[in-house]
């Protein structure tokens, strides 16, 4: 079985879909897949279904919601649950099975190493299969307690850092052209990233574009200051004066 969280919660077996269509049972589901490995306590699952309004038999409900998720999980070939209860909880075995989270550090942690060691158009293609593992927003919209919020937004952070060095990557294969697009997509979606801006004026300088790179500058700047008050950080300021020096430097290098 393969469990993915980097999307709407889904889990994929010999290429079937399934979903849990039960919100609060696909809350357990998720809390239990994201401490995959750790015992999560009855107060904390309670928590993260009920938030602050515990209904008067809330541990009574929480059993109720473990069994359904126990009999959704069942499979055939397998004769034990993937959930352990403990003294002091509940815990999600994966085993065998695969959580696409795990999956994506892996990809991404090799991706780093092939760049330290210089094999740019292999780390290139690890950052690309990462991201590509992306189906949306991290749990789709099952982001309510604490635990899940806090787990979406790592997840989304660790992609934001994962776009970075696929378009580091890109660069300095030569392939600034190919990257206009997608970087003005990660500008607009995440408009106080500045390295976003960074790459998308470099890109654009090397494609030809030295006007709209200065264009991109200025609109970092005016977002960060009618947000902030803030004056774009120093990168984006030594591009922008490299750029409209014509600094040699930034010609792209192709590997």
């Amino acid at each position: 079985m393969r469990y993915e969280l980097l999307g709407p919660i889904r889990m994929v077996d010999d290429g079937t879909v399934y979903t849990v269509s039960a919100r609060k049972v696909e809350v357990l589901l998720a809390v239990l897949l994201v401490r995959a490995g750790q015992v999560v306590g009855l107060e904390q699952l309670m928590a993260e279904i009920w938030g602050e309004d515990l209904p008067r038999r809330a541990t009574a409900g929480l059993h109720v919601y473990v069994s359904q998720l126990r009999k959704f999980l069942a499979r055939p070939e397998q004769a034990d649950s993937p959930i352990v209860t403990t003294h002091a909880g509940y815990m999600f075995q994966l085993g065998s099975d695969v959580l696409d989270v795990h999956e994506f550090q892996r990809i991404v942690a090799d991706g780093r190493r092939s760049r330290r060691e210089g094999l740019l158009e292999q780390a290139f293609m690890q950052f690309e299969k990462a991201i590509g593992m992306w189906r949306g927003p991290a749990l789709g919209d099952q982001r309510n307690g604490p635990a899940l919020t806090a787990f979406a937004g790592w997840a989304e952070l660790a992609k934001m850092e994962c776009a970075e060095q696929l378009v580091d990557c890109a660069l300095e294969l030569g392939r600034h052209r190919e990257y206009v697009g997608y970087l003005y997509t990660m500008t607009s979606e995440h408009p106080f990233r500045e390295v976003f801006y960074q790459q998308l004026m470099l890109a654009l300088y090397r494609s030809g574009c030295r006007a709209e790179a200065l264009q991109v500058y200025q609109s970092a700047r005016t977002v960060l200051d009618s947000e902030f008050g803030l004056e774009p950080c120093r990168n984006l300021r030594d591009l922008q004066r490299a750029i409209l020096l014509g600094d040699p430097q930034l010609e792209a290098a192709v590997a």
